[in-house]
């Protein structure tokens, strides 16, 4: 590095004199002896030894990092923080995506406020600068979850993999369902189940607790979500569990011309729709505690009521448009994010009376209100008293041992009690 600096000294003054034939030779020398890139070696040439503006420091051949972060104030940085809060901390480019209607809705519904130059910065921002000047906050928050699910045999090579129609994921219709368990860590025990199903075309989603994972709860559960969809149900997709690779399923489908079909076991990304919303939809929202009883059942289900309105018509969702790879790299390019509600109104398999009802509904949301919902009925079940775990049974017990004297007090069964504020 010293000597690169010497030859730098030694060239530079002849540089900024010279003529320009003499500057391109001297540059071909500099270039040759220091191994610099031509672009960096002219900066260094040209600015050594001058002052900066303003300064008593002569110039560096460093390049200064751009500043245009600063042109956002504490006021813009106020009101972002506050509209990716009420967007459950989305993304830069989903954020960038839904910003012009989410401000122009949170204006009219008086959630928001702010001057004529804030709301211009708000509007031009890039999803990069989003993420950057949100960064320190989004680091705050994170958890981890566990699978439950049971392969069903019986039924299993019954289905096929394509009954009444082709798999078609370029209208809506066609959807993944799965099951999330709310076991708090611990299988043993009753506990609530969530049944999700996730529309493949526009990420329309629906979701409703079951008591647990018995097949009459499911199935029941599964009509109830069908009945919601704005769009006709044309197809299943499942998992190899025995709550849907079953009988009554089978039928249903069959007599109401529903195609169905499972994924690969052990294969997640074949469900990979669905998988993504487990997280985003229901572990963001409920947790990983063990939940179970009538009161955090229909607890839960009031939660999934605004829920399911706040992450259809305010959640911009980013679909896969192609992916390449090259040698060991894989290039993907996204379509642009889109709520599911915008996704529907666009597609032309959607009914004239689907699409009316979807924008009256639109009309009269605010998303702060659904929010402010939603982080109601979650302290709510945060303050519930913790319920107690299945009781941890001794193996002498299995064997009929169940005089105290059979084990030490030490021995004995305990009860394992879930703090739900943890």
């Amino acid at each position: 590095m010293a000597e690169r600096r010497a030859v730098v000294r030694a060239t530079a003054r002849r540089y900024q004199r010279g003529q320009k034939k003499e500057k391109q030779k001297i540059l071909d020398e500099l270039v040759k002896l220091t191994g610099y890139n031509r672009c960096y070696a002219r900066r260094v040439l040209r600015c050594h030894g001058k002052q900066a503006k303003g300064q008593g420091k002569p110039v560096s051949g460093k390049r200064r990092r751009s500043r245009s972060w600063q042109q956002y104030d504490e006021r813009v940085l106020v009101a972002l923080r506050r509209i990716w809060l009420i967007l459950d901390f989305i993304c830069g480019k989903r954020l960038v995506a839904i910003m012009p209607e989410v401000l122009r809705r949170l204006e009219y519904f008086g959630e928001l406020k702010v001057d004529v130059r804030t709301r211009q910065k708000l509007l031009r921002i890039s999803a990069a600068t989003i993420d950057r000047l949100l960064g320190p906050e989004r680091r705050r928050h994170q958890l981890r979850g566990r699978a439950r699910t049971r392969p069903g045999t019986l039924l299993k090579h019954q289905i096929p993999l394509r009954t009444f129609s082709e798999w078609n994921e370029q209208r809506p219709g066609f959807v993944e369902i799965d099951l999330v368990a709310h076991d708090g860590g611990l299988a043993a025990g009753e506990y609530l189940y969530t049944l999700d199903m996730t529309d493949v075309y526009s990420g329309w989603t629906e979701v409703q607790a079951v008591p647990n994972k018995a097949q009459v709860w499911v199935f029941a559960a599964l009509k109830d979500l069908r009945a919601r969809l704005p769009f006709a149900l044309r197809g299943i997709d499942s998992d190899n569990g025995s709550e849907f690779i079953n009988d009554q399923l089978l039928r249903y489908c069959q007599h109401e011309r529903i195609t169905f079909t499972r994924a690969r076991p052990y294969r997640k990304n074949d469900n990979c729709f669905v998988e993504q919303k487990n997280y985003t939809i229901v572990r963001r929202h409920v947790g990983y505690q063990r939940l179970s009883g009538r009161e955090q059942l229909s607890l839960v289900n009031e939660l999934y009521g605004y829920l399911r309105l706040y992450a259809n018509y305010f959640q911009p969702v980013m679909k896969l448009k192609s992916k390449e790879r090259h040698g060991s790299q894989v290039k993907k390019t996204y379509h642009p994010a889109e709520t599911p509600y915008q996704r529907l109104s666009r597609s032309e398999h959607l009914s004239a009376t689907a699409r009316r009802r979807l924008a009256q509904q639109y009309g009269q949301l605010n998303p702060a209100a659904l929010k402010r919902n939603i982080e109601r009925i979650q302290t709510r079940l945060l303050q519930m008293p913790p319920h107690a775990g299945p009781q941890r049974v001794h193996p002498r017990q299995l064997h009929g041992w169940t005089n105290d004297f059979a084990f030490p007090q030490k021995q004995r069964p305990l009860r394992v009690h879930f703090d739900l504020r943890q």
